[in-house]
């Protein structure tokens, strides 16, 4: 475990009270309140929760234009969901072992998330009709495809049976490109949630590290009528890897509405031609 100084000490003092506050607000205030309010509950608590942990939230793209459909995103650490919900507060798909965490799972429970019970068919359903249930009310639903972590340095394959709820609920797809640098702009692992490092580890090695700059980008937005799952899966993991400069052609996103008319403009062309 990383060293505790006091200053470390005392902000994850800080940090287990705005947990508690949240569980509050989520227990007492979520089930008497409607989307919007809740939504605005979210990004100003997640907001909240980075600046305690010494994190800057940088925006690029036209991410104040996603008002619903799929969140696709690469996976660095348990603060991307912060990260996204501080931007686009959204309902998430997570591990279901996430459901198990100490406060962690109970407001993830208490917010919408979509729980992945592997091992059957059955569950697998059970998954993909919740997904489909909280895409077709027009909300925002996330998900991290790699099926894991990394340290940033790389992305892996996107599972492409994630991406079939917002096929079957004609739901736009947005890819986000998730990354952390230090103050000097350089790449940090520091927030990496990976191998054997646990949850107070992570967050000792963040405030640590001092000053992290989180960016969140719009790597490119996919509209109806979509391609078969495995195609988007591949277009939205091309997407990201050009923002995070695995690949060498970087061009800017479009803005997600000019995307969803070009999906409905096509869409209309199939419907016309003979």
């Amino acid at each position: 475990m990383p060293p505790i100084t006091p200053f470390v000490a005392l902000r994850l003092l800080l940090v287990g009270l705005h947990l508690l506050h949240g569980a509050g607000q989520a227990g007492l205030l979520f089930p008497l309140l409607g989307e919007p309010w809740r939504q605005r509950l979210k990004r100003a608590w997640s907001r909240q929760l980075l600046a305690l942990l010494g994190i800057r939230v940088e925006t690029v793209g036209y991410l104040a234009e996603i008002d619903r459909g799929l969140l696709v995103g690469n996976h660095i650490s348990f603060l991307d969901i912060f990260l996204i919900n501080a931007v686009l507060p959204s309902a998430f798909v997570a591990k279901s072992d996430v459901a198990r965490w100490p406060l962690i799972g109970w407001l993830a429970r208490r917010t919408g998330t979509v729980f992945i019970q592997r091992g059957s068919r059955k569950a697998a359903h059970v998954t993909q009709q919740q997904m489909l249930a909280t895409l077709g009310t027009g909300q925002r639903l996330a998900i991290f495809p790699e099926g894991t972590t990394t340290a940033g340095d790389r992305l892996l394959p996107f599972h492409a049976a994630l991406f079939q709820g917002a096929i079957d609920a004609v739901a736009p797809v947005h890819a986000l490109a998730v990354s952390y640098r230090d103050r000097f702009g350089a790449p940090s692992a520091a927030p990496a949630y990976i191998d054997e490092v646990s949850l107070i580890d992570c967050l000792i090695s963040v405030l640590g590290a001092g000053c992290l700059v989180a960016r969140i980008e719009l790597a490119a937005s996919f509209s109806p009528p979509l391609p078969d799952r495995r195609r988007l899966a591949h277009q939205a993991r091309q997407a990201i890897a050009v923002k995070l400069s695995h690949a060498p052609d970087a061009t800017p996103a479009p803005s997600p509405r000019s995307a969803e008319k070009k999906g409905k403009a096509a869409s209309n062309a199939s419907a016309t031609s003979p």
